[in-house]
């Protein structure tokens, strides 16, 4: 099984290195470089309308695009995201051997480097995906990526067993031709809600919780069927036999 993950606004600015593994180079580095040049001669008050963004935070990144042209330290990109999801994934946690299998089993979406691998050495950025910029021909970055990366994802899909287990957020899908991967790749998607009395709930902050610590249990445990994602709980989730589907399963937590 593949597995896809979303990548997190929030970055560590402090260099984490992963143990005893070697690094990899970006397969869109090139790329990377190139928007983040193009980011990195804007203004703050313009980064900051292009990201949606405070002042404060683009004054950061700002400094984080200018970074990518001197001999800045990278990190493992497993490592250098901190949203929610990543908190629960705790890769800082992981040994070698997992970080190995999580290398060849797990993809994370990024607007900036389009498709990378837990390994990947990365620097610290934020970018959103509709904005536009020279090096993408003018075209907002979903639709530069979408291109690039929908053939990569569906071939490691093929090349491994044809399974591709999605935990990224909705917005991620519009990076790829999500109908042709739709087609060619079985997917998997497992949903996660809130029971609040007799309705349930989807709730953000718990449904990226849920994707980080489900990611981390199939790196764990090393899983590479379906259904044995069905055994994952955790604070008190667990799967629901009674509702959901096979390609859909459902994961509930009562209150």
């Amino acid at each position: 099984m593949q597995i896809l993950l979303a990548s997190a606004k929030i970055m560590n600015d402090k260099l984490a290195t992963a143990p005893d593994v070697e690094l990899s180079i970006p397969r869109f580095a090139d790329e990377a470089s190139s928007l983040a040049r193009d980011m990195a001669v804007y203004s703050t008050e313009q980064i900051a309308e292009m990201l949606g963004c405070s002042r404060q935070i683009a004054a950061q990144n700002k400094m984080r695009f200018m970074r990518f042209f001197e001999d800045a330290p990278e990190m493992p990109a497993v490592l250098a995201y901190h949203g929610q999801a990543y908190k629960h994934l705790k890769a800082e946690t992981l040994t070698a051997a997992d970080l190995r299998f999580a290398q060849e089993h797990l993809w994370i979406t990024s607007f900036l480097y389009g498709l990378l691998r837990p390994l990947d050495a990365i620097l610290p950025y934020r970018m959103e995906g509709n904005v536009e910029l020279p090096s993408a021909g003018g075209r907002n970055l979903f639709a530069f990526w979408k291109s690039r990366l929908t053939d990569v994802l569906i071939d490691a899909a093929k090349a491994d067993d044809g399974i591709l287990v999605h935990l990224a957020t909705e917005e991620y899908q519009h990076l790829f031709d999500w109908q042709r991967v739709r087609k060619e790749v079985h997917i998997i998607q497992p949903l996660f809600y809130v029971r609040q009395g007799n309705s349930l709930k989807m709730q953000a902050v718990w449904a990226k919780t849920c994707r980080g610590a489900m990611t981390r249990f199939i790196i764990d445990q090393r899983l590479t069927a379906p259904a044995d994602l069905n055994a994952f709980t955790y604070e008190g989730i667990a799967y629901s036999s009674a509702i959901g589907e096979p390609d859909y399963p459902h994961f509930i937590k009562s209150k």
